[in-house]
C-alpha cells in the first residue's frame, strides 16, 4: 500500500536513526515510539495512511526524537578534563585550585578554581549565563529586524524543544544552544523572534523566518537536527 519515491527517502534520511513504520486496520491514530535497544522509531498508523504523510509526521516529532536517542546514549559530564562543545568548538575543562572560581575561557580552554567538588555547578551557571548573555542580544537583532519586542527572554532545558514563544510575547531558549555552532544557535533565535509576529508555522512566518536568518537557513536546520542529540547528552543527568 506504500508509495516510493525520492521524496520519501528525503524525508526518511532527515530523521537521526532509522524508522519502521506499521499500518494498522485498527489504529486510530499515529503513534511513534523510539525502542532504545535496538536505536529504532517504530511507528504505527491507520491503514490508508500513505508513507509520506507517515514520514512528514514522524519528522514533525524530530525535537521529541532526538530527546529520546539522547537519553539513549551516556551523558557526557561536566567535570576536570572533559572535553564539551562550545558555540561549535571543542573546548576542555581545566580544574586548577589557583584559578578565580568563576570559569574563565582561554586558548581552547575552560578554567575553573574553587573546590573541584563545585567544578560542574560552576561550569553549567557560566554556560547558562552566557547562553543568555548572548541570545538575549540576538533576540534584540532579530527583534529589531521584525519590528516587535519580546515581553521577556529566558534560558531552560525543556527536554524536547529548543525554544518557545508564548502569546504573551515570552521567548524561552535552551541554554544547550550556546553549545552548538552560531549559526545553528541563531537559527532557532530566529524562529523564536518570526513566532512574535506569526504564532504558527504558515507561509507568511516561514518567509519572516528566513528574512531573518538571511541565506543557508536549511542548513542550519539540517546541522540542528544531527548535532541535537549530543547537545543533549551534555551535563545530562540520569
Amino acid at each position: 500500500m506504500w508509495s516510493t519515491g525520492r521524496s520519501e527517502a528525503a524525508l526518511e534520511a532527515a530523521l537521526p536513526v532509522p524508522i519502521e513504520i506499521r499500518p494498522l486496520r485498527t489504529a486510530k491514530r499515529l503513534r511513534l515510539r523510539f525502542d532504545e535497544p535496538n536505536g529504532v522509531l517504530k511507528l504505527t498508523c491507520p491503514w490508508r495512511t500513505s508513507r509520506r504523510s507517515a514520514l512528514q509526521w514522524a519528522l514533525d516529532q524530530r525535537e521529541w526524537i532526538e530527546a529520546q536517542v539522547a537519553r539513549s546514549e551516556p551523558p557526557v559530564p561536566i567535570e576536570s578534563d572533559a572535553v564539551i562543545p562550545l558555540e561549535g568548538e571543542q573546548v576542555r575543562i581545566i580544574w586548577d585550585p589557583t584559578a578565580p572560581r568563576s570559569p574563565l575561557l582561554i586558548d581552547g580552554e575552560l578554567r575553573c578554581g574553587g573546590p573541584e567538588s563545585g567544578v560542574a555547578r560552576r561550569v553549567e551557571l557560566f554556560l547558562k549565563r552566557r547562553a543568555l548573555d548572548t541570545m538575549s542580544r540576538e533576540v534584540s537583532e532579530y527583534s529589531a529586524a521584525a519590528g516587535v519586542t519580546p515581553s521577556s527572554v529566558s534560558v531552560g532545558d525543556a527536554g524536547s524543544r529548543w525554544g518557545s514563544c508564548s502569546s504573551q510575547g515570552r521567548i524561552r531558549l535552551s541554554w544547550r544552544l550556546i553549545l552548538a555552532p552560531p549559526a545553528v544557535r541563531r537559527f532557532v533565535v530566529a524562529h523564536e523572534v518570526a513566532h512574535l509576529v506569526h504564532l504558527d508555522h504558515s507561509a507568511k512566518f516561514k518567509a519572516l523566518e528566513a528574512r531573518l536568518y538571511g541565506p543557508r537557513l536549511a542548513d542550519a536546520k539540517a546541522a540542528l537536527r544531527r548535532l541535537g542529540p549530543g547537545l543533549r547528552r551534555v551535563a545530562r543527568r540520569r
